[in-house]
């Protein structure tokens, strides 16, 4: 079984107030990665990084002051051109989520592969695949490298070798 997680490629983060040139050029690549796991007849779960009005109040907030993703608002959708609205969708309020991780749980097998792209690489990227890797013990776990975007170029090959440390596999190099 295959399954790919899209993380939170939302307006805010491709175009929005923390869009960046990084994301908006790897969207091409997760559309086709989404395109060809749908053909397939595989899963695909977006994650939405998802916060309220207060986000500013809070222990992100006062870290990152530039209010994002608030619920419900344009920020907060996927990129329409890569949203599926049949697939499911998981809000998560922080950079991993534990409803991604249980849900995960149930597939946790040998047969089982899991594949990750989105955006941030260093941030959101990382700590859900951690969070595969810590509720998956026995599944295959992979990043799609030319699919995922960071902050800048180094912190994304930064975040890409941490996750090779903890036994994820990397594909789609951005030779390819």
């Amino acid at each position: 079984m295959k399954t790919l997680i899209v993380i939170d490629m939302q307006n805010d983060f491709v175009t929005g107030v923390l869009g960046s040139k990084e994301a908006v050029a790897v969207l091409p690549n997760v559309k086709k990665k989404i395109d060809a796991y749908m053909a397939a007849g595989d899963e695909v779960i977006f994650t939405r990084d998802t916060h309220e009005e207060n986000y500013l109040e809070t222990n992100e907030g006062r870290h990152l002051p530039v209010p994002h993703c608030v619920k419900e608002t344009e920020g907060w959708q996927v990129v329409k051109e890569i949203d599926c609205p049949d697939c499911e969708h998981i809000d998560k309020p922080t950079f991993g989520s534990e409803e991604l991780g249980r849900l995960l749980a149930e597939y946790d097998n040998s047969d089982t592969e899991i594949y990750f792209c989105g955006f941030c690489t260093g941030i959101c990227v990382i700590s859900n695949v951690a969070i595969a890797k810590t509720f998956c013990k026995d599944a295959e776990v992979f990043v799609i490298e030319n699919a995922c975007a960071c902050v800048t170029p180094e912190s994304h090959k930064t975040a890409i070798e941490a996750m090779k440390m903890i036994q994820v596999g990397i594909k789609g190099t951005p030779s390819c």
